[in-house]
């Protein structure tokens, strides 16, 4: 006996969100014997994403059961039996979860149909239910509702029985469940943060994108990189955060990979900076540049993971503005330095050149990595058209973002203050926000 089961919540992560809707039919290998729907009062607000993808709003289920209240009717009606559902994982991890909650450890076997239908029915191009269903030319009036989506469950699952009447007994290791393709169809276009969860419900890699529907696809199809194809198999789950702005984005998602490391998020996990790029004028009036450790009381001009990495970073300085590497700190000489003998130094190591002439060249090269404000405010697009987006640096160090309403943005300098979060400031950001500004025509305010 089976259980074919499709729920709709308020979100992708059991642990955070909650059930609002559940159906299921029972199935005894030939037809369907029983069946259960109802609309489940989350106890919270369901987000407005949500109810556009789902119709299902906060007024709907403010009368219906919650899910205690029907709990003991699901573990009766699905006793004994096998859990079905179209990557069952989301489904049968809520419900376990829903329990949980309440005390109770609910055990059922599960199959998923998505590898029943990778293994039984292959090639297909997608095999996410909304897809299969048109190819195979099964009905579903009720796309994104609980029974709508059980009931064409059921009648693929009643498909792939024609092909095994015992697909329990089906090796399925190795094939794929794959990520809910009807949660990346109804994925924004606008810009955000996304985030890829595994099986384990594990926070496996953070992006950014001006458009997280078509980034979050052009992940799915890639079948070109091993690390791609290798990240995109464990993918099951998709969340996102909609920024409005791609400044904030790039520095949302800066915060997060740092913060929790994803698996393959590798080049970016970096999270202490160590050591410094400072400046100062030596006796003969020349610009010096010198990498050192982090001096709490002086802000650097930019910062690094390593001593090696300042060096690697000074060293193409020099050599993408002609500048001294003695003066560098990189050749350690009393005399000319090494690119001076190979013409690639004007000679401010032996006072050949003007320093005046060499400083304004030492000051172009670091115009890349400073602000040209000590204080001040970016100010750019919301998340929707009545909002503006407010990034905050003080002191040359980043403080943090926040949103507020447009008809407010003039009213105060100690409302810009005020609708800033905090977030921590280090050398990428910094970059992030130096090259933004340079690429785009953003409203700046001093204070």
């Amino acid at each position: 006996m089976y259980a074919i089961v499709d729920i709709e919540t308020t979100g992708l992560s059991p642990a955070n969100e909650k059930i609002t809707e559940i159906a299921i039919f029972i199935h005894d290998g030939e037809k369907v014997v029983d069946e259960f729907s109802t609309l489940i009062n989350p106890e919270k607000k369901i987000p407005y994403r949500i109810i556009q993808m789902t119709g299902i709003n906060n007024q709907m289920v403010e009368s219906a059961p919650k899910f205690y209240e029907v709990a003991k009717q699901i573990i009766e009606l699905t006793e004994g039996k096998i859990v079905v559902g179209h990557n069952v994982r989301f489904d049968y991890g809520f419900i376990k979860n829903e329990y949980k909650s309440l005390g109770y450890i609910y055990e059922r076997k599960t199959l998923d149909t998505i590898k029943l239908s990778r293994k039984l029915i292959p090639g297909r191009k997608s095999y996410s239910l909304g897809r299969l269903c048109k190819d195979l030319e099964i009905e579903n009036a009720a796309r994104h509702r609980a029974a709508g989506d059980a009931l064409a469950t059921t009648k693929l699952f009643e498909l792939l029985l024609s092909f095994d009447n015992h697909p329990e007994d089906i090796n399925l290791k190795g094939i794929q469940s794959g990520i809910n393709r009807s949660f990346v169809e109804n994925l924004p276009s606008k810009a955000g943060v996304y985030y890829f969860y595994n099986n384990d419900k594990e926070l496996i890699y953070v992006g950014k994108s001006i458009n997280i529907h078509d980034r979050v696809l052009s992940h799915l199809n890639n079948n070109l990189h091993k690390k791609g194809i290798e990240m995109k198999n464990q993918m099951v789950d998709v969340d996102y955060q909609i920024t409005g702005s791609e400044l904030v984005a790039l520095l949302l998602e800066s915060d997060e990979i740092k913060k929790n490391q994803p698996k393959f998020n590798q080049s970016q996990k970096r999270t202490y900076f160590n050591y410094g790029l400072y400046s100062f004028i030596d006796e003969e009036g020349y610009k010096n540049l010198k990498i050192i450790r982090i001096i709490d009381e002086v802000n650097p001009i930019y910062t690094y993971g390593s001593q090696q990495e300042g060096k690697e970073h000074l060293t193409k300085l020099c050599e993408d503005n002609t500048l001294c590497q003695k003066l560098c700190g990189l050749y350690d000489t009393s005399g000319a330095c090494f690119h001076y003998q190979i013409h690639s130094c004007k000679g401010a190591c032996i006072c050949e050149e003007n320093h005046v002439e060499y400083n304004q060249r030492v000051e172009e090269a670091l115009d890349n990595y400073q602000f040209k404000h000590q204080n001040f405010f970016v100010i750019d697009k919301g998340r929707d058209d009545d909002e503006s987006s407010v990034v905050k640096v003080m002191n040359g160090k980043y403080v943090g973002f926040g949103y507020m309403g447009n008809s407010e943005l003039d009213h105060s300098m100690e409302i810009l203050h005020d609708c800033i979060v905090n977030y921590r400031d280090n050398k990428e950001v910094r970059r992030i926000i130096v090259t933004f500004l340079k690429k785009n025509d953003c409203r700046v305010i001093e204070y």
